[in-house]
């Protein structure tokens, strides 16, 4: 059975009404369209590209069980190396019959729209993807209303996936001089949030790319924090920043010890 659209878990980011009702409809459309989306999407990583999740099985008990009780906001946080580590990552958490039935824990995440809905057919898609595409140093205002749009989302029960670094690494590495405040920010505008940082490399991935290797085999390792910062403003985003990368940092470091 489907889950209904839109539950509340916790108090939403203020927002006016017409945002509210856009992203409303947003929402519904592709839960709407997600018994076709989410299961083509996942065919294609599967079988059309051949990827496999090393102990899939255990991955997606564990995120069933943080997805499921959290008590506020939750926000994955993820390292970057190609173009679609959001669909990886997401295809790795949970199996498309168990995201049609709890649609809030399928992520939101906001990409690059030069990249991800640079025409009108991929911004149809990006639109019932659960994608809110934002150009990379493009107007501020567009930036921070996606950012609002982003919060509202997360507050009102849905789970979100953002890229600490901002962009994908160029050295292959979780780099912190890469860290992107707009994490911080989030976090922030969500009391209670609660961040769960994802490390996911393929086995052939030695740096950044476009697409993994076909066949390629993934590692996925999941850490639930709550970052904290008792700093005013910037300095405080930029703390929680740290924290989160340096917590993938962390997780890179052990990744790499056990294959030597």
């Amino acid at each position: 059975m489907l889950q209904a659209p839109l539950t509340a878990r916790t108090q939403a980011a203020p927002l006016g009404r017409q945002p509210r009702r856009r992203l409303a409809l947003q929402r519904f459309l592709g839960w709407l369209l997600g018994p076709l989306w989410i299961p083509l999407v996942a065919a294609a990583l599967r079988f059309g590209l051949r990827y496999r999740v090393d102990d899939l099985g255990e991955v997606r008990r564990q995120y069933r069980r943080l997805s499921q009780r959290s008590e506020g906001p939750l926000l994955l946080c993820a390292n970057h190396l190609t173009m679609i580590d959001s669909a990886i990552l997401a295809w790795a958490l949970a199996s498309p019959v168990w995201y049609l039935r709890h649609y809030s824990s399928l992520p939101w995440n906001m990409p690059e729209r030069r990249n991800f809905a640079f025409s009108w057919p991929a911004a149809v898609l990006a639109y019932v993807m659960k994608c809110l595409p934002v150009t990379r140093g493009g107007p501020r205002e567009e930036v921070v209303q996606t950012l609002a749009d982003f919060v509202s989302l997360l507050g009102r029960g849905d789970v979100g996936l953002l890229f600490p670094e901002g962009g994908r690494s160029r050295t292959g590495r979780v780099e912190m001089e890469s860290a992107s405040y707009g994490v911080g920010r989030v976090v922030r505008a969500l009391p209670g949030c609660r961040v769960l940082c994802v490390y996911l490399r393929g086995r052939q991935q030695e740096g950044f790319s476009r697409l993994p290797a076909r066949g390629d085999r993934f590692h996925v390792e999941l850490t639930l924090i709550e970052p904290r910062s008792d700093a005013p403003g910037l300095r405080a985003e930029r703390d929680i920043a740290r924290q989160i990368i340096g917590h993938l940092m962390g997780m890179e470091q052990r990744y790499f010890h056990g294959r030597e």
